[in-house]
């Protein structure tokens, strides 16, 4: 049980997982902005357009289904992941100029056996897996 818990520290710890819970805990609070943003301004403002009587979007509740809500749902979305996508596309370009994210140079591939086409090291003269003998030595 130890080493269970052991791991389980190790995980919450790691830096990503932090980030999350701050992102998770941001976007809660982000959340109730939007909402309130829809519920109090938007909504309003369709009502006016559309005609309604002032505690509903008019024309736009059908048969008991509040077709209003749905739609405020939607706008909450869409305002949402754009901002998401917009800090997310700053967080990108933050690091690409900070150079935090750096992409490993390619490796040259490992030098290869002429006789049984295993890889060996480089500037090795006989193979340590057929024996065989590498004239000049190996090169990648």
């Amino acid at each position: 049980m130890s080493k269970y818990m052991d791991e389980f520290k190790e995980f919450i710890s790691r830096g990503n997982v932090m980030d999350m819970a701050v992102g998770v805990i941001i976007g809660g609070a982000f959340t109730g902005i939007v909402t309130a943003l829809t519920d109090d301004i938007i909504n309003p403002i369709i009502t006016l357009a559309t005609g309604g009587n002032g505690t509903e979007i008019g024309g736009l509740n059908f048969n008991g289904i509040d077709v209003g809500a749905f739609l405020s749902a939607v706008l909450n979305f869409l305002i949402v992941a754009f901002v998401v996508f917009n800090l997310v596309k700053a967080v990108n370009k933050f690091q690409s100029v900070a150079g935090l994210n750096k992409e490993e140079e390619p490796t040259a591939p490992a030098p290869v056996c002429p006789h049984c086409l295993e890889e060996v090291k480089e500037g090795a003269t006989r193979c340590p897996h057929c024996a065989g003998e590498i004239p000049g030595g190996a090169k990648a």
